[in-house]
């Protein structure tokens, strides 16, 4: 198998870990959806039998190569930074939003979306982009043509609306509700 491909075979076992089912791998997550990085790299060579064994240095480089900013590693611990579906809220640090952010959807959620504006279904957060092209790329999961929307973040954050960081260019909130949405 050819690096790039390990790579990503090691960030999807790495996110289904982190984001998913932590408990499968013997590990539990703190309040922040940190865990020990050594008891970590020690669950992860223990159920994929990972050959070379994964080190902090490997996943340093798979994250220094990723296209997206997926982990961080902190004070000897780890963590994925957005996408968990495992239950009870990982806490994140509130902050301003950019003035507008963005959202990729299939065509069929659409109707929905205007009614009842966009809530995190299977995941603890809505999921925003900062720019287009992330928006196209994430809705391109569910439909060729995506429906892109402009999120009012600035007027949504005036109104009492709270926004999360996840990274550089994803945003997270709990609702954003329809009258803050456009379609583009």
């Amino acid at each position: 198998m050819d690096k790039i491909r390990s790579n990503t075979f090691i960030s999807k076992k790495m996110s289904y870990c982190l984001r998913h089912n932590p408990q499968k791998y013997g590990l539990k997550l703190d309040e922040y959806g940190f865990v020990d990085l050594d008891k970590f790299l020690l669950a992860m060579n223990q159920m994929h039998h990972f050959k070379p064994k994964l080190t902090e240095m490997r996943i340093r480089e798979i994250m220094h190569d990723s296209k997206k900013e997926r982990f961080e590693i902190k004070n000897g611990k780890i963590c994925a930074l957005y996408g968990h579906s495992i239950p009870g809220i990982i806490k994140r640090k509130e902050a301003q939003p950019p003035d507008v952010l963005y959202h990729g959807t299939a065509h069929r959620f659409l109707k929905s979306i205007l009614e009842e504006g966009l809530l995190p279904m299977s995941r603890q957060y809505v999921h925003l982009s900062t720019d287009i092209e992330m928006a196209e790329s994430v809705g391109k999961r569910r439909d060729p043509n995506p429906v892109i929307l402009l999120i009012d973040a600035k007027k949504a954050f005036a109104d009492g609306i709270k926004f999360y960081v996840g990274n550089d260019e994803v945003w997270l909130c709990d609702h954003v509700p329809s009258k803050y949405l456009k379609i583009r």
